[in-house]
């Protein structure tokens, strides 16, 4: 298929805030694509550059062939963008709300009704169509949003962060519009979001976003398979070199990495094996483990520790999923 969307080399800067720093992909015509990755990570900022709220530092991008500094016109027919922040009036209705923005459009008399009455189903809310949007829940607010960046009926819809703050019934109505919306109309969405498990239901392929970068791409299952196995995170007492070199000699272990309580972990076994600290540290630590055996791994790593009258203070084991490969690759939980 395709490539909608091309993005070489974003950034973003703030005087001395780097936002984005030179994010590049692409997004296949009728693809879900999914940015995942924590609060702040660069996400917003990446589709506000895209979608023409900002303009990029540096780099570009190119929206169904349109560069979107240079024909920033032509990418808004073919866009569609529901920010975070809520864009409604309270005191009109939901009708009301989107005939306004079908209006900006360019939209009039039967046609502009007809994609305010489609929006409305596809959103599930023709029967509270016309209360105001005041009386509303958070979820059915969201939703309501959702559809104002529907009217114009776009190529390539951006959902940022869609779910936040709603209610279980309407999150689960926004999965089935993404879901139908991509299916039925070969809508393509791309979706960002700190949830993993959004992310694993609704994309086929996810870029991990990390500090402004893009640190992984590609398929759920391609991701998932890098490591092979899951992810221990012990909190320990204390930790020196010598019980490292024994615990990553562990049958059930396949590599492990010291990680202070107070900063982030190596980013990866093969970085903590090339600078591995050289002196014991006395407070906190933090081990972290990979392995493809989880609990035979834990076994032994408890079994040595007990050796040397070692005590951990925390234990956490992360099965392979998009949750437990951001840890891998970053050395941090997710939504830490």
């Amino acid at each position: 298929m395709p490539a909608i969307l091309e993005a070489d080399s974003l950034v973003k800067t703030y005087g001395n805030h780097v936002a984005v720093a030179g994010i590049s992909f692409s997004v296949e015509e009728g693809e879900v694509f999914g940015l995942l990755g924590p609060n702040g990570a660069g996400k917003t900022t990446t589709i506000s550059m895209l979608t023409g709220v900002l303009e990029p530092t540096s780099g570009t991008a190119r929206i169904g062939g349109h560069d979107i500094v240079a024909e920033p016109a032509e990418v808004k027919k073919i866009n569609g963008l529901v920010p975070q922040d809520l864009a409604l009036y309270p005191t009109l209705s939901a009708r009301a709300n989107l005939q306004f923005f079908g209006r900006i459009y360019g939209l009039r008399g039967r046609e502009l009704r007809e994609r305010v009455d489609d929006v409305l189903e596809i959103v599930a809310l023709a029967d509270r169509a016309d209360e105001a949007i005041e009386r509303y829940s958070g979820g059915m607010k969201r939703r309501v949003n959702i559809a104002a960046g529907l009217v114009h009926q776009p190529r390539l819809l951006f959902l940022d962060e869609p779910t936040v703050g709603v209610d279980p019934q309407s999150r689960n109505h926004i999965f089935e519009s993404v879901q139908r919306l991509n299916r039925e109309r070969q809508m393509t969405i791309v979706y960002t979001s700190h949830y993993m498990e959004e992310v694993e239901l609704l994309c086929n392929r996810v870029a991990i976003v990390d500090q402004g970068r893009i640190i992984a791409l590609d398929t759920i299952r391609n991701l998932v398979g890098m490591l092979g196995g899951g992810v221990i995170q012990l909190g320990l007492e204390r930790l020196d070199d010598e019980m490292l070199a024994a615990i990553r000699a562990l049958p059930a272990v396949s590599g492990a990495a010291r990680v202070l309580a107070e900063g982030p972990p190596p980013a990866s076994r093969g970085e903590a094996e090339a600078h591995p600290p050289q002196a014991a540290h006395p407070g906190p630590v933090l081990l972290k483990i990979e392995t493809r055996r989880s609990q035979d791994a834990l076994v032994q790593v408890v079994g040595y520790l007990n050796t040397l009258d070692v005590a951990f203070t925390s234990v956490e084991i992360f099965e392979p999923n998009l949750e437990s490969v951001f840890l891998h690759l970053t050395g941090k939980k997710l939504r830490e």
